[in-house]
């Protein structure tokens, strides 16, 4: 009878431990999806966070790129005024005045460095020089 009643004992225990290993397998899988989807939700957030990201700096790209190619459309129009009134001014120039200006280009490095600021003239309008620019025939 002991061999039975220990028999049944033990099958008690078996299946209590059975049923143990089955709780914790149950409560495991369970925490192992619960923190899969929090895992899933946390890396959906953060793949959210970096598209915003991505926009608002491609965005912002966009409109420093924009900003750029303005200012590059305003020095080309610039740079080509300037070889313009540079090439106007050559050509009124007296051969005095151009070889004045190479002999100062050449000991100064900079014809600027010197020379009063040019003042703009329109294209299409002739500019009078004044009378200490014009000792050579005038054009």
């Amino acid at each position: 009878m002991r061999e039975t009643g220990l028999a049944v004992g033990g099958g008690a225990e078996a299946s209590d431990a059975m049923a143990l290993k089955l709780l914790f397998w149950e409560l495991e899988k369970h925490l192992r999806s619960s923190s899969g989807a929090s895992v899933v939700a946390i890396d959906n957030k953060i793949e959210q966070a970096m598209d915003l990201v991505k926009s608002h700096l491609m965005y912002a790209v966009r409109e420093e790129v924009e900003v750029l190619k303005e200012q590059i459309k305003e020095l080309i129009e610039r740079n080509t005024q300037l070889e313009q009134e540079n090439n106007l001014l050559k050509t009124l120039a007296s051969p005095e005045q151009m070889a004045q200006f190479q002999a100062q280009v050449q000991t100064s490095g900079s014809p600027t460095s010197t020379a009063q600021p040019p003042i703009p003239v329109p294209v299409g309008s002739t500019q009078v020089l004044p009378s200490t620019q014009n000792s050579g025939p005038s054009a």
